[in-house]
C-alpha cells in the first residue's frame, strides 16, 4: 500500500478538496471524522495527517474537538483555518475573536521562514474564511507570516513537526498553494508519490483477487464511467470469471445498450447478459412519486434481477436467494456467483452519511441496497473521485465515449422526472435529453461541464403551438460545472445554444411546449433534482 495521509473533517466543504489535492500530489488521502482515537491512527500508521477547516468557532459549545494524544505521536500535522486554530488553543496559544475577519482573497505578508514556503515572495495572494484569529503561538511554535486580519497567519513547531496555516491553500485563489501541500507531503512527511493510475489498477487488482479467489462475480453495468471502469477493472483481476449484467430499467439515456453492448460484448469479449425490464421497473414506480422511494424502490429491484440471473447461473440453489444467503451467513451460492460488482465512488460513500457528513439522499450504489443482499460486494472504485476514475479507465483501455461520458444518476431518468414515473414521460425526457447533450457537444462544451440533462416536472403548463391552445409538459435544461460533485456551480450556456436546445425540444419531442433553465449551484440545491 503506498504512503497515506489523513484528512480529519472538522466540517468544512473543503475536507474533500483537501483530500484531492493530496491525491493530485500522488499521495494517498483518506477523510476521517474528528472523533478518531489516537489508537486508530496509530493503527492506520499515516505518514501525515491534516485537519480541515470548518464553520465554527473553536470557543463555540459544542465546537469540534481532537484527541490531544495526536500531537504526541510525531506525525506531522498540517492544520489549515480551523484546524490551525484548534492546534493554537490546544497547545497552549491565544486564539482571539478580534472582530475584524477575512473572507476572500487577501494579501499575506511573510515574517519568518516556513518549510511550507521556502521561496515565496515577501506578499502574495491567499484565500482566507475566517472570523476568529490565532493572536498568540503556542511554546515551540514560530510564526512565519501574518495578514491585516491574521496576526498569526502560518506558525509551525520545527521540532515537532506541527503546521497552522490560517489560509486556504486548498483553493485556486491561494496564490502557489498546490506548492504547500507538496512541501509538507514531500519534504516534511517524507511521502512517497506512489498513488498514481498504474498503482491503483495494480492494487485494485491484486484487492480483487485477494477478496474473490476463484468465485464467479456479477457486474452491475449501468452504461456509466463508474459502472464501466469498474467491470473493467474486474475483468483485469478476474477474467473469464467475470459475467457483466446489463438491467435495461427503461430509464437510460438515448443509445446507452447499443454503447454497453459494443464496448462490453465485442471489445472487451466479457460475457454479457442484456435483461429487459422496463416492463417491471414502471410497475413497480405506478403511483410513487416521493424520490427517496423511487430510489430505493429501484435499488432493490436492481438487485432482485441480479439474484435472479444468480440463480438461472447456479446461486443459491433451487430456493430463494435471499432466504438461501442468509440461512449461510451469505456464502451459500452453489456453483454460481457470489460477488456483485458496483461502481460506488468515494462521494457516494461520503454524501451518503457519516460521522461528520449529513445524509443529503440515498446513492444507488451505497443506500439504496436492501438489507437481505445475497451478494457480497465488490467496489473497486470505493475510494477514488472521478477524475481519478476517468483516468483509470483511460489506462484500461475504455472507449473515449465511456471514459468521459458525464455522470448519470443510479436510479436513471427516474430521478429526473419529478413526479410518477410512466413509459411515455420515460420516452419524453429520453428524447429531450439527447438533444441537450447533442447541442452541448457541438458547441464543444460537453467536456467542460460537468453534467448536462434534462429534467421533466411531472406537471402540465398551458402554450401556443399554431392557432392551437396546448397543455403539455415542461422541460428543465441542467448544466453545471464541478470538480468533483461535491459542490457544483449553475454553467453560464451562451444564450444562442439555450435557444437552439428550447426550440429543438419544443419542435422535435412531442408533448413539451415549455423549456426553463435552472440556474441554482449546490449548494443550495443539488446537482440531480432528486
Amino acid at each position: 500500500m503506498t504512503d497515506t495521509v489523513l484528512v480529519v473533517d472538522f466540517g468544512a466543504q473543503y475536507a474533500r478538496l483537501i483530500a484531492r489535492r493530496v491525491r493530485e500530489a500522488h499521495v494517498y488521502s483518506e477523510i476521517v471524522p474528528a472523533s478518531i482515537s489516537v489508537d486508530e491512527v496509530r493503527a492506520r500508521s499515516p505518514k501525515g495527517i491534516i485537519f480541515s477547516g470548518g464553520p465554527k468557532s473553536v470557543y463555540e459549545t459544542p465546537a469540534p474537538s481532537i484527541d490531544p494524544g495526536i500531537y504526541e505521536l510525531g506525525i506531522p500535522i498540517l492544520g489549515l483555518c480551523y484546524g490551525a486554530q484548534l492546534m493554537a488553543l490546544q497547545l497552549g496559544g491565544t486564539v482571539s475573536r478580534t472582530g475584524q475577519g477575512e473572507y476572500g482573497r487577501t494579501e499575506l505578508l511573510l515574517t519568518g521562514a516556513s518549510p511550507l514556503c521556502p521561496d515565496w515572495p515577501a506578499t502574495s495572494s491567499v484565500w482566507m474564511s475566517h472570523g476568529d484569529a490565532i493572536t498568540a503561538v503556542p511554546e515551540g511554535f514560530v510564526a512565519t507570516a501574518k495578514s491585516p486580519g491574521a496576526p498569526v497567519a502560518a506558525m509551525h513547531d520545527p521540532e515537532r513537526r506541527l503546521f497552522g496555516l490560517q489560509f486556504h491553500p486548498e483553493v485556486v485563489h491561494t496564490d502557489r498553494g498546490s506548492e504547500v501541500f507538496d512541501h509538507f507531503l514531500i519534504d516534511v512527511c517524507g511521502c512517497l508519490p506512489g498513488w498514481t493510475h498504474v498503482s491503483i489498477i495494480e492494487q485494485q487488482v491484486a484487492a480483487v483477487q485477494a477478496q474473490v479467489g476463484s468465485d464467479r462475480v456479477l457486474c452491475a453495468l449501468s452504461g456509466g464511467v463508474d459502472s464501466a471502469v469498474a467491470a473493467a477493472l474486474v475483468h483485469k483481476a478476474v477474467g473469464d470469471q467475470l459475467t457483466c449484467v446489463f438491467v435495461d430499467t427503461g430509464l437510460m439515456r438515448s443509445g446507452e445498450a447499443d454503447q454497453v453492448e459494443d464496448t462490453f460484448r465485442r471489445q472487451f469479449k466479457v460475457d454479457l447478459i442484456h435483461v429487459k425490464a422496463a416492463d417491471r421497473y414502471f410497475t413497480a414506480l405506478a403511483g410513487v412519486t416521493d424520490p427517496e422511494r423511487k430510489r430505493k424502490i429501484i435499488g432493490e429491484l436492481f438487485i432482485r434481477i441480479f439474484e435472479e440471473v444468480a440463480r438461472d447461473l447456479g446461486a443459491g440453489g433451487d430456493g430463494d436467494s435471499g432466504a438461501a444467503a442468509d440461512a449461510a451467513g451469505g456464502a451459500a451460492h452453489g456453483d454460481g456467483p457470489r460477488f456483485l460488482v458496483q461502481g460506488t465512488l468515494y462521494p457516494d460513500v461520503i454524501e451518503s452519511g457519516s460521522d461528520t457528513a449529513a445524509n443529503i439522499k440515498s446513492h444507488h450504489n451505497v443506500g439504496g441496497l436492501p438489507d437481505d443482499l445475497a451478494f457480497d460486494l465488490v467496489e473497486p472504485l470505493r475510494l477514488l473521485f472521478k477524475d481519478e476514475v476517468r483516468a483509470v479507465g483511460e489506462e484500461l483501455g475504455l472507449p473515449h465515449e465511456i471514459v468521459w461520458r458525464q455522470p448519470f444518476p443510479g436510479p436513471g431518468l427516474g430521478v429526473r422526472i419529478i413526479g410518477e414515473v410512466t413509459p411515455e414521460r420515460a420516452e419524453i425526457l429520453r428524447n429531450a435529453d439527447a438533444v441537450v447533450v447533442e447541442e452541448v457537444r457541438r458547441a464543444g462544451l460537453y467536456r467542460e461541464l460537468w453534467q448536462s440533462f434534462a429534467v421533466m416536472p411531472a406537471v402540465r403548463t398551458v402554450g401556443v403551438m399554431g392557432d392551437g391552445r396546448t397543455y403539455a409538459y415542461p422541460i428543465v435544461i441542467r448544466a453545471v460545472t464541478s470538480d468533483d460533485a461535491m459542490t457544483a456551480d449553475w454553467a453560464r450556456l451562451p444564450y444562442d445554444l439555450v435557444e437552439r436546445i428550447a426550440s429543438r425540444i419544443i419542435n422535435e419531442v412531442e408533448g413539451v411546449n415549455r423549456v426553463a433553465l435552472d440556474v441554482t449551484s449546490k449548494p443550495p440545491g443539488t446537482i440531480e433534482w432528486e
